[in-house]
């Protein structure tokens, strides 16, 4: 695909299966490792603030580390000393490894807060050790199957292996599973988004028809969820097709809630822009 559709892909799923979807958030995490070099940046040019910042940080750091040898498995410490870390990591200092000793202990104290798996996953993955990071998304897979961030976030490892189809068929498998789970525990598995998620990997592919069919079929069956209808504009406009994704993106807006409707728009926008003739290239074929 190209590097356009690829930031479609990430802004789509980022969007649908992380922000609008989801409770818990996974951005600190994210923040800590995308804007690490950034923040390092702006630490050198604010000078000794920086450097007070962090030296602060260090001896929060120690002090979390002097509590857990006495007490490994003292859970505020434990969070203190991830969040510490990943402030730290935040002003471009230390190493994503650091964060991953305190994940360990949180996520095995705590086997249903998901979350502390899924971050664990997060940064096994940023080190480089993918099958840990699968074995960590699958810990959480295994009791929870349409638990969206491991979703999302085995589904993203998968692609970066070049194994499309084993995230195809994992996202089906979610959605053969949802029928039991939902007669559990009614509402445990939202499989709009798995859906959703499962057409987008159809568009990444460039399986257009597959996707829109998958779309259409959400739009079907709940005509106020504004999630397959943005997912539908978001193809079409990739797809170069601006004037059919255009009432889409429409719809998406009327239906979303207000917090989602600028970003809505702003797609919008930027579709109408993409779609828009350069006037010094049009004048110049004429002159041709």
């Amino acid at each position: 695909m190209s590097q356009g559709g690829n930031r479609w892909f990430v802004k789509i799923v980022l969007l649908i299966a992380v922000v609008a979807l989801v409770g818990v958030s996974m951005l600190p995490m994210i923040a800590a490792f995308n804007d690490s070099q950034q923040s390092g940046n702006t630490a050198s040019s604010t000078g000794n603030s920086a450097s007070e910042q962090k030296s602060k940080l260090e001896d929060t750091v120690r002090g979390y580390e002097l509590v857990l040898q006495r007490e490994p498995e003292n859970q505020t410490a434990l969070r203190g000393l991830l969040e510490t870390r990943l402030q730290l990591l935040r002003l471009g200092q230390g190493d994503i490894k650091g964060v991953i000793t305190p994940l360990e202990k949180l996520s095995k104290l705590n086997p249903e807060e998901t979350r502390y798996a899924v971050l664990l996953a997060q940064a096994k993955q940023q080190t480089g050790d993918k099958e840990g990071a699968a074995q960590a998304y699958r810990t959480v897979l295994e009791t929870k199957p349409g638990d969206l961030p491991a979703l999302q976030g085995m589904v993203t490892l998968l692609l970066e292996q070049k194994r499309p189809e084993a995230a195809i068929g994992l996202l089906q498998e979610s959605l053969d599973k949802a029928k039991k789970a939902n007669k559990i525990e009614p509402g445990s598995v939202d499989t709009t988004a798995v859906q959703v998620l499962l057409g987008n990997l159809y568009a990444k592919e460039k399986r257009y028809a597959q996707a829109l069919s998958t779309y259409d079929k959400i739009i079907k069956n709940d005509s106020k969820d504004f999630r397959p209808v943005l997912a539908k504009a978001m193809v079409l406009k990739d797809q170069g097709k601006t004037e059919e994704a255009k009432p889409l993106f429409d719809k998406a807006a009327s239906l979303a809630p207000a917090r989602y409707k600028d970003e809505i728009n702003r797609q919008k926008q930027a579709s109408s822009a993409d779609s828009t003739p350069n006037p010094e290239s049009s004048s110049s074929s004429e002159s041709e």
